[in-house]
């Protein structure tokens, strides 16, 4: 089977795929991958056919903070490109799976009449008992559903539905009324999240499944940066205390970072900082207590050894921190961060989400309750065993078999399973 994959975002948007994309290669299918162009390299190293986005996508998701007229000025080149570059693609492949951000994705698939998997890392379903996991304000208990699910699919017709009927008039398509609806309507919508982290609606009127987050664990990295962590983490039995926020920027980031590394020289912690993308902690001074990592090194190799992970709420990381089995506090900037940080408060894995400009006393409560709670270490330990026996890749392998079993791939008319 020709399976065309397709995604955008930082590391953990594109390594699940490339993780996906490498087990699938196993079961003996042929994979192109389109990525950003950020991620050549490890789409060479994956070994597989792959297609580099022309889009600046990375800047364009993570720099600066953007107008409402770049922010909709870019979507519409998106857009424009997305129908450009995967209609070629996708005649040439069985299967399209691709990232809920692919806007295209369903038309082009409707299009070139190929079946299509809608990968989502949050539950993005529109719905009545789940709210939508992109809302800055989201705050339990959840109240008003159905208005915030029709308020953010205003928003979405208004930044996509014009570029994507003037790309369907080209094609000869009939004009949609709701890309909200259309998306999700259109597609098998597979959720790459673990069910016993985030939630599901059983009464969704769309095709979906879940089957856990897809962890790549076997991405290149710097054993010798890897050696010295390990080293600095185990010199002694000092709590320690791992903190990132991967590919996010933000201007306290470096004030946010000082401050939790005074709270840790008071109190005696060790304190491993994630460099990441915007190199967050490099201008602190190398101390007995501090371990700058400024290499990417896959999680499941550090966040075991910690004692509590402080992160910026991306999926990936709150599934790596799930999956340690320690605890957790959410620090989010942006989108789906606040859904998974107050997921995290709501299971017990940690406290309460806190803005990134919090001052020194209340950040110093917060870190003493993550490190010296016992219930956040007993629920943190139970949730990272039943993560653990997911097997997320192999899940969503299954079901990609049986999908396409099911479905005919390659004829014109696909009756997606329910």
């Amino acid at each position: 089977m020709k399976i065309l994959l397709v995604t955008r975002g930082s590391q953990g948007d594109i390594y699940p795929y490339l993780a996906l994309a490498a087990e699938l290669m196993q079961h003996g299918h042929s994979i192109t991958i389109s990525l950003p162009r950020l991620f050549e390299e490890q789409a060479k190293a994956l070994g597989a056919s792959y297609f580099l986005q022309s889009y600046d996508d990375i800047a364009g998701m993570v720099e600066g903070n953007p107008s409402t007229k770049d922010l909709l000025d870019w979507t519409a080149r998106v857009v424009d490109s997305q129908f450009d570059e995967m209609i070629p693609l996708l005649e040439e492949h069985d299967l399209l799976i691709c990232s809920n951000t692919e806007f295209a994705a369903s038309h082009v698939a409707e299009y070139c009449g190929k079946p299509h998997i809608r990968t989502c890392y949050a539950p993005l379903i529109p719905g009545k008992r789940v709210p939508p996991a992109v809302f800055p304000f989201l705050k339990p208990p959840y109240f008003l559903i159905g208005f915030q699910w029709a308020l953010l699919n205003a928003g979405l017709n208004l930044m996509v539905k014009k570029n994507i009927n003037k790309n369907r008039a080209k094609l000869n398509m009939a004009p949609i009324t709701d890309q909200g609806e259309y998306a999700p309507s259109n597609a098998h919508n597979y959720l790459m999240f673990s069910p016993h982290l985030g939630e599901t609606d059983t009464e969704w009127n769309y095709a979906w499944s879940i089957g856990g987050y897809c962890f790549n664990d076997t991405f290149p990295y710097n054993e010798i940066a890897l050696k010295n962590c390990m080293d600095f983490i185990k010199k002694d039995s000092r709590p320690t205390i791992f903190f990132t926020l991967g590919s996010c920027n933000a201007d306290d980031r470096d004030t946010f970072c000082e401050r939790l590394f005074e709270i840790c020289c008071d109190y005696n912690y060790k304190l491993v900082v994630g460099c990441g993308w915007w190199k967050v902690g490099t201008h602190l001074h190398n101390q007995d207590n501090l371990f700058l990592l400024d290499s990417a090194i896959p999680h499941y190799f550090i966040l075991p050894e910690c004692d509590a992970i402080i992160h910026h709420g991306g999926s990936g990381t709150t599934h790596s921190a799930a999956r340690s089995g320690k605890p957790q506090m959410v620090v989010p900037l942006l989108i789906d961060q606040f859904y998974w940080g107050s997921r995290v408060a709501k299971l017990g894995l940690g406290p309460r989400s806190i803005k990134i400009k919090i001052g020194k006393k209340a950040l110093e409560k917060k870190i003493l309750d993550l490190v010296k709670s016992p219930v956040y270490r007993q629920n943190a330990a139970a949730l990272g065993e039943k993560i653990r026996n997911e097997q997320g890749i192999m899940n969503i392998c299954e079901f990609i078999e049986q999908f396409a079993l099911k479905n005919h791939v390659g004829l014109k008319t696909v009756n997606l399973p329910q």
